[in-house]
């Protein structure tokens, strides 16, 4: 696995670059060589916040990101969250990349028995015309995490989010 590494408010050392090379590694068993990721050292306060993307072919991203006061921690913690993603998904990334050689299922034991996820509720509403400024006071006002509106600026989508830090993140739909 190739990984890029990206350092916001905390200097990457050669040597946390070193151990989280070594303990992706673990995954390795799992992709082939030629799979890209992103790993991602944040430090908020007394946080420190380890992120970790992997991309496959076909546009799947597996993506995992922890918070505790100890990097490593974090780090090891992520691991397996996304190994646990793998195994939990493995019959639908089967399906998906069969024809590809860019997983290894044989390597991926049997997912522990879980219920499916499934779509439980469909509801259907206007998208409202409105600026940033207002969706963040009607996500605030509804008291939701994310909030879907048509920005008044280029009458695009735009998905408003809660972040866990208390922000809020846009997504803009093309």
């Amino acid at each position: 696995m190739k990984l890029q590494f990206i350092g916001k408010n905390i200097e990457v050392t050669n040597a946390l670059k070193e151990i989280t090379a070594k303990k992706f590694e673990k995954l390795d068993k799992f992709f082939s060589k030629d799979i890209e990721g992103k790993v991602t050292y944040s430090a908020v306060k007394n946080d420190k916040i380890f992120e970790a993307t992997i991309y496959l072919p076909n546009s799947t991203i597996l993506r995992a990101e922890e918070s505790t006061n100890d990097m490593y921690t974090s780090i090891d913690i992520v691991l397996d969250n996304l190994e646990r993603q793998i195994r939990k998904n493995k019959t639908k990334l089967q399906k998906k990349y069969q024809a590809l050689e860019t997983i290894r299922f044989e390597k991926i034991a049997e997912p522990l028995e879980e219920e499916e996820s499934k779509i439980v509720r469909v509801k259907k509403f206007d998208v409202a015309t409105m600026s940033e400024e207002e969706a963040i006071l009607q996500i605030e006002l509804l008291n939701h995490d994310f909030f879907i509106f048509k920005n008044a600026k280029d009458y695009k989508t735009n998905v408003l989010y809660k972040r866990k830090d208390g922000n809020y993140g846009l997504i803009i739909a093309d």
